[in-house]
């Protein structure tokens, strides 16, 4: 494959969500630590989880909106500025306010990231290349826990919990650094070429796509008046729930049920993130040369979405599994497939909102359902490990949600968003994926 240099804007994408799901997972690492110190119980622990989606929730319509109308450079700067801050801040809190209050405010920060991302693709991607392009976005998602389980649990049990929430921000600020310096629009980047330029600009945007660009704004209640668009949230919630329940929980689960020490907890998380990259770009790719610019169109994107989704219910037999390696083949089943699906998910959305001045605000929307989902993960979570001693109930819930979340990408994601109800798109579960 020959290298575009629009796969560097791809890369930038990655390392993102790469350092977004990094500060996330600081806590998760450290959270034995943070318990100690704090004095509080799993319950407290799984609030403290949960805070910075708080922020995180109620920011991403604000920011999208934000995104539609200053555009995804300069917002996107001040927020990695402001979240890489409040990350730094963490460790530098002593009581279980003051990091409730750091980790809201990273949250306010971070909801940029995603309503970002996928202006960012419409902009500089062809339209046969997006689901790949929003794979190797949200693989980031997953190499952030990967490096975070690793480096962060070596730098706990070596130094303290405290300096690696200093580390994480640092980081922060070295990719702002080069995103000030690098990024534009297709139109004013000097680093691309003139035929790059004008394969980007022709091949962007379906016919159809092509001329809703032109259009006025759908609006905010249109869009949350579609049925699509609840049956996309269900979609996401549903993968939210399960990415958050690992994302916060999974070290904590390694050590208490599987005895493992801190040190190798993190190199055994890191192993399924690793590999649900893996899983997410091929899984990615294959959708691109299944689908055709036609079927896309069509919205043919939800058939492969639902199978994929439906992949990540395996998650149900991880309580009776009593071998390591199996367990790390079920979770790298599990994070493949919701990171995967999440990806397609924005992506589906994308080629389903017929106009371009809505995607920020509908983006935010979209993960705003998601998140709804999300936030109730690490709570729930804490409860119920709190009452039972086990997890078995967990990953009972997030196997269901995946079933239902398949579910509802096949039967409730027919129709474009922005077009009259009932203009039903072409291509239902029985069609053929690259008609």
């Amino acid at each position: 494959m020959r290298w575009r240099s629009r796969y560097w804007v791809y890369l930038m994408l990655f390392a993102l969500a790469a350092i977004n799901y990094l500060d996330r997972v600081a806590l998760s690492v450290s959270a034995g630590h943070v318990q100690a110190a704090l004095g509080i119980d799993k319950v407290q622990l799984g609030y403290l989880f949960s805070s910075f989606l708080w922020g995180y929730t109620l920011c991403l319509i604000p920011m999208g909106l934000l995104i539609d109308r200053f555009g995804s450079r300069s917002v996107t700067a001040f927020s990695m500025a402001l979240w890489s801050a409040a990350t730094a801040l963490t460790g530098a809190a002593t009581s279980m306010g003051g990091v409730v209050a750091a980790r809201v405010v990273m949250g306010v920060g971070e909801s940029c990231c995603y309503p970002a991302a996928s202006r960012i693709i419409r902009e500089w991607v062809p339209s046969s290349e997006r689901g790949t392009a929003m794979t190797v976005f949200n693989s980031g998602a997953y190499f952030g826990p990967a490096l975070g389980a690793v480096g962060l649990s070596w730098l706990v049990s070596v130094l303290d919990w405290r300096i690696s929430f200093a580390i994480c921000g640092l980081v922060g600020f070295v990719w702002l650094a080069v995103w000030l310096a690098f990024f534009r629009q297709p139109e004013e980047a000097s680093w691309i070429s003139d035929e790059e330029r004008e394969t980007i600009r022709r091949e962007r945007e379906t016919v159809s796509q092509a001329q809703a660009v032109a259009s006025q704004p759908i609006g905010l209640s249109r869009i949350i008046a579609s049925r699509t668009m609840w049956g996309l949230m269900l979609t996401q919630g549903a993968g939210a729930y399960t990415q958050y329940l690992f994302l916060t929980w999974l070290p904590n689960y390694l050590q208490a049920e599987r005895g493992m020490t801190l040190l190798k907890s993190g190199t055994v998380m890191a192993l399924p993130y690793i590999g649900s990259i893996v899983v997410s770009v091929a899984l990615g790719m294959l959708s691109d040369r299944l689908l055709t610019a036609r079927a896309v169109e069509a919205g043919r994107r939800r058939i492969v979405l639902g199978s994929v989704v439906l992949g990540g219910a395996v998650i149900l037999f991880v309580p009776w599994v009593s071998s390591i390696e199996g367990i790390l083949l079920l979770i790298t089943m599990a994070l493949g497939s919701v990171a995967t699906g999440n990806a397609l998910n924005i992506t589906l959305l994308g080629d389903l909102l017929r106009s371009k001045a809505d995607l920020g605000r509908a983006t935010g929307l979209l993960l705003i359902g998601g998140n709804v989902f999300g936030f109730l993960a690490p709570i729930v979570t804490g409860y119920v490990v709190q009452a039972t001693g086990r997890f078995d109930t967990a990953f009972a819930a997030a196997g269901g949600l995946l079933v239902m979340g398949a579910l509802s990408s096949w039967f409730l994601t027919r129709s474009p968003i922005g077009e009259r109800p009932g203009a039903a798109l072409q291509g239902d579960v029985t069609g053929q994926i690259g008609g």
